[in-house]
């Protein structure tokens, strides 16, 4: 959530960031509303404060006045505090209504654009960051689809997860199962070396946790809920594991907390249809290593940058295609104010496979969370927390076998070998 004094004192570069994110003139008013909102509200606590003065000093002159034997005039006097309490009850109302309708227009606001995003409205407008420096790999009219690799080397059941549990829900066996498991302890043995915390989380979160990371409202359509217990599974690790600092106030040396989690995800994916869908392309239940940092606001930027050079050594160790993308306004998430997307090549599709995405949000997820440190003065200031997918394991599946396929079977890379065992899929 933006600041409240952003709308006061920094009112154009407001307007200038939800313009970026292609905000209509209509959808702009609310920044106006926002600033009035808060103008009554300011106004409402002073009165009130003055209110409440008020009855506190008369309740002493009340008391003082029994206490001299002047009941007559303490019983006028407590007919004008009941009147001052009954403007107190009024004006409490009134107060925490416009609390809540300054509240409502917050949450519906996303983060504002680093300066570095690029203008735009759809994927189609991203900033190719990085380009792929090789030829892209060719293989030829035979080359399979990973759906087709995986029926016929048993190495997932589609059909099996929908019936189980319905489309999108893959079942993975065999040496499938044992290629995810490897890729899991793969990734999170690279960011433990990398020195972030390994946690294991909850795959359930409350709606305050979903709130803090700006899932709530944004993405209440895309989560499962779980509606007699009111919590919400888990799209991605980034939710538990930034709510770790949930109502924390940190040290300055403190910086950088480093922590991973591996967890599998849950997602509606509400309207996602057509070709794209198919196989693991796109699934309800999936796993990821996430990586997620709490750092300085200084050192935000350097540390996205670092966290940038994390995920792209691992799929260079995958030994996949790769290039990276800056997402432009109107394809930022709801709560990010700089993205950078990895997309791997699938060979087979010849198409691009979003891997993952690393962004700093900055402090809108902070403001949320009251993830909060003490400066060199003593001062609480807001921290900057970033996450990024280290990464997501379907697509990579998904990459793996359709790029390292050979006329006799599947490939390893060498880095995945001690974790699978063996080198080849036949």
């Amino acid at each position: 959530m933006l600041e409240i004094r952003k709308f006061h004192e920094e009112k154009d570069t407001v307007l200038a960031g939800l313009r970026k994110r292609n905000f209509s003139d209509e959808q702009l008013s609310q920044v106006d509303d926002i600033i009035r909102l808060d103008l009554d509200r300011k106004s409402q606590q002073t009165e009130l404060d003055q209110l409440l003065a008020q009855r506190n000093l008369k309740s002493k002159e009340i008391g003082e006045l029994f206490k001299s034997g002047k009941a007559s005039e303490a019983n006028a006097m407590k007919e004008e505090v009941q009147a001052i309490k009954d403007q107190i009850e009024q004006l409490e109302t009134g107060y925490a209504d416009t609390q809540h309708q300054l509240h409502e227009l917050m949450v519906q606001l996303p983060n504002l654009p680093h300066q570095l995003v690029p203008a735009g409205s759809t994927e189609e407008d991203n900033e190719v960051y990085q380009e792929w420096s090789g030829d892209l790999p060719d293989l030829g009219e035979n080359a399979r689809a990973h759906w087709e690799l995986a029926d016929q080397y048993g190495l997932i059941d589609f059909q099996l997860g929908a019936k189980i549990t319905g489309a999108g829900f893959p079942l993975f066996r065999a040496k499938g199962s044992q290629l995810k498991r490897a890729l899991i302890n793969f990734f999170l043995a690279e960011a433990n070396a990398a020195g972030y915390e390994e946690l294991s989380v909850p795959l359930m979160v409350n709606a305050d946790s979903a709130y803090g990371t700006g899932s709530l409202p944004d993405k209440e359509g895309q989560m499962y809920h779980i509606e007699k217990d009111e919590m919400y599974l888990i799209p991605t690790a980034e939710v538990p594991v930034t709510n770790v600092y949930r109502d924390v106030i940190m040290s300055a040396d403190e910086f950088p907390v480093k922590m991973t989690a591996y967890t599998p995800c849950f997602r509606r994916e509400a309207g996602s249809y057509g070709a794209h869908v198919k196989g693991l392309n796109r699934v309800h239940q999936f796993d990821k290593v996430e990586i997620v940092q709490i750092q300085h606001p200084d050192k935000s930027h350097d540390t996205l940058m670092e966290m940038l050079r994390h995920v792209e050594s691992l799929l260079q160790k995958l030994e996949l295609p790769y290039r990276i993308l800056r997402l432009c306004g109107g394809d930022l998430t709801f709560a990010s104010a700089l993205t950078y997307d990895f997309e791997v090549w699938s060979a087979a599709q010849k198409r691009w496979l979003e891997v993952s995405s690393v962004s700093n949000f900055e402090t809108f997820q902070s403001h949320r969370l009251k993830c909060r440190y003490r400066d060199e003065d003593g001062k609480t200031q807001l921290a900057h927390t970033l996450n990024g997918s280290a990464l997501a394991l379907e697509r990579i599946v998904a990459c793996l076998l359709e790029n390292h396929q050979m006329p006799d079977g599947i490939v390893i890379p060498k880095a995945l070998v001690n974790y699978t065992g063996w080198e080849r899929i036949d």
